[in-house]
């Protein structure tokens, strides 16, 4: 009974909501492994069986388990929405997660690379070879528009407009967003294609003529950032933090971030205003005329 819950609400995640794949998969492994905990340890295989105790004893044991707190966020989210779906559907009487309250979580800033860092990784792969220049398009691009590393490798030739300098992609949710792309990227993008000798519509290419994966492109960033000599354990996901916060230093609005990123929320966006803080109080510092100790009232 439970596992056919979960293919009920993966299904409504799919297709009411516009879910993509990787979120879907996510979801399938935290109910997968409530049902294994419920099965084990409470003696339960029914959704109606559960209780709000069996939700905080679940907790409980990934707390003991030394699950990281935004673990423990996750899975309870994950199990509020499910529960409440079945309710929703009248498949439950009532929510066990009801009065099970997220954990308040401090966030975490995301890493960020300096100017400096950024030029050392972009400069990076070697150009001479045909993987190397695919791999400088995909970085510039991954800079010039902070896209997530699922939308880089899902993009098509005709998603990118080099004369109208945009790129278009497809997001979470199914949302189509347009992109500025800047006219160094658009400069690597086009000696990426010229050297190309296929017609395949992928815009980055992979093994076998495929897409590249995420896993590939994890691994190439990684391997990139031992080359330009960059402490920093980084991501793809780096440079989409990096592309904000540059961007938020320079004066660019909010709002436009929000917009650029794909962020549902401005509150998501929020975080990079506290990268930035340490610039901002550096600009203040510099630029102002009261900032400076020299301005300080005389003791005595």
């Amino acid at each position: 009974m439970f596992t056919a819950y979960v293919e009920q609400f993966l299904d409504y995640l799919a297709l009411e909501r516009g879910l993509a794949r990787n979120s879907l998969a996510a979801y399938r492994r935290d109910l997968v492994a409530h049902a294994a905990f419920l099965h084990a340890e409470c003696g339960k295989d029914d959704a109606a069986a559960v209780s709000e105790g069996d939700i905080v004893r679940y907790l409980t044991l990934l707390h003991h388990r030394q699950a990281a707190s935004a673990t423990i966020a996750r899975q309870l989210t994950t199990l509020k929405q499910f529960y409440r779906f079945l309710v929703a559907e009248r498949l439950l009487p009532g929510d066990p997660t009801g009065n099970v309250q997220v954990p308040k979580l401090v966030k975490s800033l995301p890493a960020t690379l300096t100017l400096d860092e950024v030029e050392r990784l972009l400069a990076a792969p070697d150009i001479s070879t045909p993987r190397g220049l695919r791999d400088r398009a995909m970085l510039e691009t991954l800079y010039a528009t902070g896209l997530r590393v699922s939308e880089l490798v899902n993009l098509r030739r005709g998603d990118v407009q080099m004369k109208m300098g945009f790129v278009r992609c497809i997001g979470k949710g199914n949302k189509e967003r347009i992109v500025p792309l800047g006219t160094v990227a658009i400069g690597w993008l086009q000696h990426y294609l010229d050297a190309r000798d296929d017609d395949s519509p992928v815009l980055f290419l992979g093994l076998k003529h495929q897409a590249i994966t995420r896993d590939a492109f994890f691994k190439i960033i990684k391997r990139l950032a031992q080359r330009a000599a960059i402490l920093k354990d980084i991501s793809p996901h780096t440079l989409r933090h990096s592309f904000a916060t540059h961007l938020l230093e320079r004066g660019a609005d909010l709002r436009a971030i929000q917009e650029m990123l794909g962020h549902a929320s401005i509150i998501t966006t929020q975080i990079y205003t506290h990268v930035a803080s340490d610039f901002l109080r550096e600009v203040y510092s510099d630029a102002h005329p009261r900032a400076r100790r020299e301005t300080e009232p005389e003791k005595g």
